[in-house]
């Protein structure tokens, strides 16, 4: 069965997002977290190959979704975009907040980095003001006992007054006790308590003047976090917020009164327009570094000192590009000349078995169109395919792997940030682009030409043999 806006508000831009369910009795779980925090891994853990990849419709971003068996019961795991806010920014954020706020899932699992949780409780904090249905899910605490960071996962969930799990989901470890928790608080046997973010009296006082206009009108939204929003001036939230609920709660006259004489008062505080969110983050970055500091401790020295040592040098202004320069120069050269050896070899054994083909052909006495389809068209155009770009890229993408563990490819982007909104674009995208170059090169087949020597892309003499007599 799918399930539509009327049974989960799963709506994304005027479009239903169709969940599956093979009874009533399924239940829906978002798995949210900001970027490399290991959500996905978490979600390959634990659905396995029963999974599908589609978009989100109206939009470019993709989702995946899986099944889960879990003492009996199944359980439909969505892994939305990675985000470090709901306060969108893109249309990756735009979609996994959406889905957070209007999908109704049974419940979310917020998904945390053990290594660095004060920024990741930013998140957690914004989702526990959208529901009660939550389970944090603390990952990479091999990656934090390496580093000798302690987190008290009993105070971080009586804090947040939602359940907190430990795991190291890349080993396996915790899941089957996240997905305990997760049972539980979708069911509803798990009672959570999730604590009341305070804004300070300017904006507690705004909230309350708006709370008995906007209440009778949410629909199972907490009606504090929708006048919040109300407040905060966000269109492509109060855009998602109208299509779930059916109406523009901004064109209420009444609402819109109201709107315009807190904003007055607000006003005569100092509080504008442009500064309410920066209040409003400002508090939420406060609390979580007040959970942070109740909850982790880390050495005296600090468990990051290695990293920002190689910050200074790999992001200096002086030497950050040439070392970038030199080490993705270093990458292309090993992978076009170390992909010219097992390219040959290759060749040489596919297009033997090529001329064995043709002699097979011959001996059957098959007609020359035989030949041609299936020998010197299909298995010819096979072994070219796989000659020429299997090698290349069983090369560069390990190699690309290793600076994405190594965790350069962040610092990369950060390099070329500034160069790249001058074009209005960010730092990510020349990793985008570097990848595509390197693509792009090793896709660029041999010419055909009337001499035997002009040949385009770094292919050795063996590819001559693919063009066509």
């Amino acid at each position: 069965m799918g399930l539509t806006r009327k049974s989960t508000g799963a709506a994304v831009d005027g479009s239903e997002l169709i969940i599956k369910k093979s009874g009533p009795d399924d239940r829906v779980i978002a798995l949210a977290g900001n970027p490399n925090v290991g959500k996905s891994t978490v979600f390959n853990a634990l659905t396995g190959m029963k999974q599908h990849t589609g978009n989100w419709p109206g939009k470019t971003v993709s989702n995946a979704q899986g099944e889960y068996l879990h003492n009996g019961k199944r359980f439909i795991m969505v892994d939305i975009p990675g985000t470090y806010s709901l306060m969108a920014s893109s249309v990756e954020e735009e979609v996994a907040r959406d889905f957070i706020c209007f999908g109704s899932p049974d419940a979310t699992v917020v998904v945390t980095d053990a290594t660095c949780l004060e920024r990741n409780l930013n998140l957690v904090l914004q989702t526990l003001e959208i529901t009660k249905k939550a389970v944090v899910c603390v990952n990479l605490l091999d990656e934090a006992k390496k580093k000798k960071i302690h987190i008290d996962l009993d105070e971080l969930s009586l804090q947040l007054g939602v359940p907190v799990v430990g795991t190291s989901a890349r080993d396996g470890k915790g899941l089957k006790e996240l997905m305990d928790e997760v049972e539980k608080v979708a069911s509803g046997v798990q009672k959570t308590f999730p604590p009341r973010l305070a804004y300070g009296p300017e904006i507690e006082g705004a909230i309350e003047a708006l709370l008995p206009l906007a209440e009778p009108e949410t629909e199972g939204i907490p009606p504090r976090w929708v006048c919040l929003k109300l407040l905060d001036l966000d269109p492509t939230l109060q855009a998602s917020l109208a299509k779930f609920l059916g109406r523009d709660l901004a064109d209420d006259p009444a609402i819109q009164d109201a709107l315009s004489k807190i904003w007055e008062a607000l006003k005569e505080k100092g509080i504008t327009k442009d500064t309410f969110r920066d209040l409003v983050v400002s508090k939420i970055v406060e609390r979580a570094e007040q959970i942070y500091q109740l909850c982790v401790s880390v050495p005296s020295g600090g468990y990051n000192s290695r990293d920002r040592k190689l910050d200074r040098i790999l992001t200096s202004k002086a030497t950050g590009i040439p070392i970038m320069i030199l080490l993705l120069g270093a990458v292309f050269w090993i992978t076009i000349v170390g992909a010219n050896y097992p390219s040959e070899l290759l060749s040489t054994g596919l297009f033997w078995v090529e001329d064995r083909l043709t002699e097979f052909c011959l001996y059957l006495g098959a007609p020359g169109w035989v030949q041609g389809l299936f020998v010197e068209g299909m298995y010819r155009t096979l072994a070219w395919v796989v000659s020429v770009m299997l090698p290349p890229m069983a090369i560069f993408f390990p190699l690309f792997t290793l600076l994405e563990d190594s965790g350069y490819l962040p610092r990369i982007a950060f390099n070329m940030d500034r160069y790249f909104k001058k074009a209005c674009a960010h730092g990510k995208q020349a990793l985008t682009m570097w990848v595509v170059a390197v693509g792009m090169r090793f896709s660029r087949l041999p010419a055909s030409s009337s001499t035997d020597n002009h040949r385009h892309g770094p292919f050795p003499d063996w590819a001559k043999r693919f063009r066509s007599p």
